[in-house]
């Protein structure tokens, strides 16, 4: 049987032949990315990112933290795009549409991360049950949630802010454009039908209409209908810092 090491840095292939050889199952990318793991991409310096490079920094690894750039990745994309990151100093920022884009062969993980997650794999702590959540559903990644409709969005961001969603979801736009929060057409059609991800449109209302993070949390603690996509949210807001 062939050993695989773990390197301080592995690629995605080093990672996932690491983790079947420890776990005895497969693994691929989009697994290990749904089990939490936190993938990393080298970033050089050029005039046009200068925001994510301080203090003379040429060249560092930038988390991939977004959940909408995960679900990027998981798809099996050629490259790896980075909308939300953290800079040089491990400030979150966000960057600017329709963000940066960048070889995937400069993707990796890092040693502490996945000896971490094998840890959490091998000793699972029992969750501590939710009042009224006895029958919540487990973190998936968002590319296995369909979105919510635009009825269902009004409902559940409803009194958020000062922004007028219904106008905004009427264009068949999206806060992000169409590869951001409008993830597809419903099935069944109509002026109406698009689908909406909650965390995607979630992050734009505070980072573009400037909707207060306290409201937003407070929908995602309290809305049936985010349910579904509370763990996404809150690991979202632990890799931002938020």
């Amino acid at each position: 049987m062939t050993s695989h090491p773990l390197p301080y840095r592995a690629t995605a292939t080093q990672a996932c032949a690491w983790l079947a050889q420890q776990t005895g199952t497969p693994w691929t990318l989009a697994r290990l990315l749904e089990q939490g793991g936190l993938p990393y991409v080298w970033l050089d310096y050029s005039d046009a990112w200068a925001e994510l490079f301080h203090d003379g920094v040429t060249r560092y690894a930038a988390p991939v933290v977004f959940i909408g750039d995960k679900q990027h990745l998981a798809t099996g994309a050629e490259d790896v795009w980075l909308r939300f990151t953290r800079d040089s100093s491990n400030i979150s920022i966000e960057l600017k549409a329709p963000g940066l884009r960048v070889p995937v062969d400069g993707l990796h993980f890092q040693e502490r991360d996945l000896l971490r997650l094998l840890k959490e794999l091998q000793h699972p702590q029992p969750a501590e049950p939710e009042a009224g959540a006895d029958n919540a559903a487990p973190f998936v990644l968002p590319s296995a949630l369909k979105g919510l409709g635009r009825e269902q969005i009004l409902i559940a961001f409803a009194g958020v802010g000062k922004v007028d969603l219904d106008k905004g979801m009427a264009s068949g736009v999206g806060i992000f454009g169409d590869d951001g929060a409008r993830v597809r057409k419903n099935s069944r059609g109509g002026k109406n039908s698009h689908l909406w991800h909650p965390v995607t449109l979630a992050f734009g209302l505070h980072d573009v209409h400037r909707v207060p993070m306290a409201h937003l949390k407070k929908a995602f603690a309290t809305q049936p209908l985010l349910r579904e996509w509370k763990a996404d949210w809150l690991e979202s807001l632990r890799l931002l810092g938020e």
